[in-house]
């Protein structure tokens, strides 16, 4: 009896041995899974935040390249800048011109007050050869890179809205002036990954 007795008492230590050293390995287990998945995440989070930047200034590329199409300096083929006069809004078409061939695409007339704005109407990512918005380089000859690598997915793109320029002290029987909103869009690596930006752009008077 006594020798039975011993016996338990050592073989009740070995396995409370075994149940803690179980636990240990399930929680190192599960600590490791945890930070393996921190990990991915922050790398997920770290390529989502480079794809915005890549984006967001593609779209500052296209807002640039359409202040070069409202107001270029330069006698490029297939520039438009004459038809963008600051005392006119003649070419401008209700919703948008449209189409890849058509010299006036993406020129539009705003929405009347009380309605959707224009850019809000449209799908900015259209890319159909009938689309509303111009594709950088297309009026200016400016180009990017695309596709390949950070480069983004495709062409960032914009639409420039007519608006009346109203200023301060102006007088009721002065000439209507105008300046241009344009709303430009830009892709990531991406194309899932877009950034719109607006601006307002205001052309020189001709000088007489």
């Amino acid at each position: 009896m006594k020798v039975l007795i011993q016996e338990n008492l050592i073989s009740r230590p070995r396995g409370i041995s075994l149940v803690v050293a179980l636990l240990m390995t399930l929680v190192i287990l599960i600590l490791s899974m945890s930070l393996a998945n921190l990990a991915l995440q922050n790398e997920k989070a770290s390529r989502t935040d480079r794809d915005r930047q890549v984006a967001f200034m593609a779209a500052e590329a296209a807002l640039k390249d359409a202040e070069m199409d409202i107001d270029s300096q330069a006698v490029l083929p297939g520039s438009r800048s004459y038809l963008f006069d600051s005392a006119s809004q003649l070419y401008f078409e209700t919703g948008c011109a449209k189409g890849n061939g058509n010299i006036y695409q993406g020129m539009c007339l705003p929405s009347p007050p009380g309605q959707i704005p224009v850019w809000l109407s449209i799908d900015l990512a259209d890319d159909s050869d009938d689309a509303s918005l111009v594709k950088l380089g297309r009026f200016t000859g400016q180009t990017m890179a695309i596709g390949k690598g950070i480069f983004p997915a495709k062409l960032p793109k914009y639409l420039i809205e007519v608006v009346q320029d109203v200023e301060a002290g102006q007088s009721a029987d002065e000439r209507t002036k105008y300046i241009f909103r344009i709303t430009a869009i830009g892709f990531g690596s991406d194309s899932k990954t877009q950034v719109v930006l607006q601006t307002y752009y205001r052309k020189a008077p001709k000088s007489a």
